[in-house]
């Protein structure tokens, strides 16, 4: 049983104890809801919670747990002669998981029994073929302890997902007896549903200060990690980026820095301006028909996929800005630049200003207006002097979003700016930013 199919069974079994528990609540007073202390539909909710919350988070415990338990077992099956020079044996369990999926799958297929699988062995038995024939890749040959691995981790995999449908369905079930067992016309259902929103509420909050710690001290780590393997002093002095896998790189952060707040600062050049008079126009002068209108058009832009902004910088943005500016002037002959992938980025973000501004400006009480009015100002002195002031804050935040999206940008800056790490003043020249150089690296690209 998949884990997709055991949520919804769970879901049902609590749905179930929802209708049972509410029935169940009438019938106790014979249909006089006077006589309950809690609605017949808060007995339904605490049922419903008794039966899917202890069972989802056992659920959701046992998936965490079981991989690290099996692989802990698994590791030390692998002979020392299985582990390849240079290798370590975290990135042979890799193979191992690969090796396990890919039987599951030729077994799902029909391209082997169980028994059949039960007894291969990689010493007499061609396994990378049949695994690659289902699209499992290994860089190297299988060793016979390995694959033995491979065959334990499945067996386990498998014996493990038995014993979570069971455990996970058993509480379940008990939890919807519990639920059950509880209704009574004395119990305080009401309370007990309520002090399960203010836990959740709680643990959402929990979360997300607790993703933000993990991020601050992963990143902590992995930075001290780095600097003892690369001088802190170049790093942050030295104005060339070259990386080698070979040795021997330099890794000066200050031409990704400058291509990143280049490209970002005129972004929001672009945008700013016009996202923060779009928004002025819709709220104080537009009428609601033509604000029906724009207002839809603008959100439009944020739903175009950045893939489409990157072709519209490729094709159309950077052939305009060289040949009518970059190539007259001489100062510049590529149309990838960082002038291009600028303005499309400033394209872009323009309805994170423009419709965060208008939400804004809108919620500036319409009394500061009328104040401002019958004390002789005109509109447009209402809108410099008390409406922009009051909303200055909120505007502010929204252009801080856009800059953290123009900061972010991946494709756009591919397509527009090229990826040339490079410090130059001239924004007709191609140049690249941090998230560019993470993407190429990460996908194999060692410049």
């Amino acid at each position: 049983m998949t884990n997709g199919i055991l949520f919804l069974i769970v879901l049902a079994l609590a749905a179930a104890a929802y209708v049972l528990a509410r029935q169940r609540s009438l019938a106790a007073v014979e249909g006089d809801i006077k006589k309950l202390h809690s609605l017949p539909g808060h007995h339904g909710q605490t049922a419903f919670l008794f039966t899917a919350v202890p069972a989802l988070l056992l659920m959701a415990v046992w998936l965490f747990v079981q991989p690290m338990a099996i692989d802990a077992r698994v590791s030390g099956m692998i002979a020392d002669s299985d582990v390849p020079q240079g290798s370590s044996r975290g990135l042979v369990m890799a193979d191992v998981r690969r090796i396990s999926d890919g039987l599951d799958t030729i077994v799902a297929l029909g391209g082997m029994s169980e028994e059949t699988v039960a007894s291969m062995r990689a010493d007499i038995s061609d396994v990378r073929s049949r695994l690659a024939e289902v699209g499992v890749a290994l860089g190297s040959n299988v060793g016979n302890s390995v694959f033995t691995a491979a065959k334990a981790y499945r067996s386990m995999a498998s014996t493990g997902r038995l014993g979570m449908t069971a455990a996970v369905l058993a509480l379940a079930v008990a939890g919807l007896a519990f639920g059950l067992a509880r209704v009574r016309p004395e119990f305080r259902a009401r309370n007990v549903s309520e002090r399960f929103v203010i836990g959740l509420l709680i643990g959402s909050s929990l979360i997300a200060i607790l993703t933000t710690i993990g991020i601050v001290v992963s990143l902590l780590f992995e930075t001290l990690h780095f600097f003892r393997l690369y001088p802190a002093s170049e790093f942050f002095f030295s104005t060339v980026w070259n990386p080698q896998f070979r040795g021997g790189s330099d890794l000066g952060i200050w031409p990704l820095l400058w291509g990143t707040l280049y490209v970002s600062v005129i972004a929001l050049v672009v945008a700013v301006p016009v996202g923060l008079m779009s928004a002025i126009y819709l709220s104080e002068y537009a009428s609601a028909r033509m604000r029906a209108w724009v207002k839809p058009a603008i959100e439009i832009l944020a739903g175009i996929p950045t893939i489409v902004y990157g072709l519209f910088a490729l094709i159309t943005v950077g052939p305009i800005l060289r040949d009518y500016f970059a190539q007259p002037f001489g100062i510049g002959s590529s149309s990838s630049s960082v002038m291009t992938a600028g303005v499309v980025m400033g394209i872009m973000v323009i309805p994170f200003v423009s419709s965060l501004s208008d939400d804004i400006i809108n919620a500036v009480p319409q009394s500061l207006r009328d104040g401002s009015l019958a004390l002789g100002a005109t509109p447009s002195e209402t809108v410099r002097q008390v409406v922009f002031p009051a909303a200055l804050p909120g505007i502010v935040g929204a252009i801080l979003l856009a800059a953290s999206r123009a900061i972010g940008e991946t494709m756009i800056v591919v397509m527009g700016a090229g990826a040339a790490a490079k410090l130059s003043l001239n924004p007709f020249e191609a140049m690249t930013t941090v998230t560019v150089k993470i993407v190429s690296q990460l996908t194999g690209d060692t410049e």
